[in-house]
């Protein structure tokens, strides 16, 4: 009887726990940041990412090609999140100054007054699920093996966020 192929990587023990613990982590963390968003500011986690990036960037605004790189979010998803949000009077969204084709989100007064009563919360939720049970050195150590991680990652990113090319 014949074996089945052996996968010619895998992962050792360390590895692997280390992978399975940064995405439970992750996990329950996201789930327990969903929950706190959505009764603190009706957002999802998504439309917080990009009132947080637009509301803590010097202009307050973003090209939408580039939030959609930076939350790595399919650019038709994100059409549909900055939609929502400007419903609600959260941003705006004109034609870009540089380029006609291209799209500027602009967080609103309204959009910075949410996100300054949602911030509070976030960040007391994010130091007692993660920091609390970390010391200060393990916190700096832990950003720093996951940049380079992270980097790599962003140097090739999924097709539905990888950057258009510039002309």
């Amino acid at each position: 009887m014949s074996q089945p192929p052996q996968p010619s990587h895998s992962l050792d023990p360390v590895q692997l726990g280390a992978y399975f613990a940064l995405i439970e982590v992750a996990g329950l963390l996201r789930h327990a940041v969903e929950q706190q968003l959505r009764e603190a500011g009706d957002l999802s986690y998504v439309q917080f990412q990009l009132l947080a990036r637009l509301g803590h960037s010097q202009t307050g605004s973003h090209r939408m090609t580039d939030l959609a790189d930076d939350v790595v979010y399919s650019r038709s998803g994100l059409t549909y999140q900055a939609g929502l949000l400007e419903r609600r009077g959260l941003i705006a969204r004109t034609t870009s100054p540089d380029d006609e084709r291209g799209v500027t989100a602009t967080i609103t007064d309204a959009g910075r007054e949410l996100l300054g009563r949602v911030m509070p919360g976030h960040a007391e939720l994010i130091d007692e699920l993660l920091f609390q049970q970390l010391p200060r050195e393990d916190a700096q150590a832990l950003a720093d093996l996951l940049a380079p991680a992270r980097d790599h990652m962003r140097s090739t990113p999924p097709r539905s966020a990888a950057r258009r090319r510039r002309r």
